[in-house]
């Protein structure tokens, strides 16, 4: 590779916390959590929401995720979305 033209590709843990899931890999991204790997190395953690660990494909298993939930809950806090009157 040329010098100088390519971002720090390092090693980092990436860390499903749904499924307590970490593996080990290089990347480009970076943090300022680290940990400590079974080899006594520490790395910069990057917490992830899905993982081969937790995604459906992967395990055979729907996870129902409540984004409207969310939304409405978003709406609500900040009176936005609703007109005066009830009306959508």
């Amino acid at each position: 590779m040329k010098d100088g033209i390519h971002p720090d590709y390092h090693p980092v843990v990436f860390f499903d916390r749904g499924a307590d899931f970490k593996f080990l890999t290089r990347s480009t991204m970076t943090s300022k959590e680290t940990i400590q790997w079974e080899d006594g190395n520490e790395y910069p953690l990057i917490p992830v929401d899905i993982s081969s660990a937790s995604h459906p494909f992967y395990t055979g298993k729907m996870k129902y995720v409540d984004t409207a939930g969310r939304v409405e809950k978003f709406q609500k806090k900040y009176n936005w979305g609703k007109k005066e009157g009830g009306e959508s």
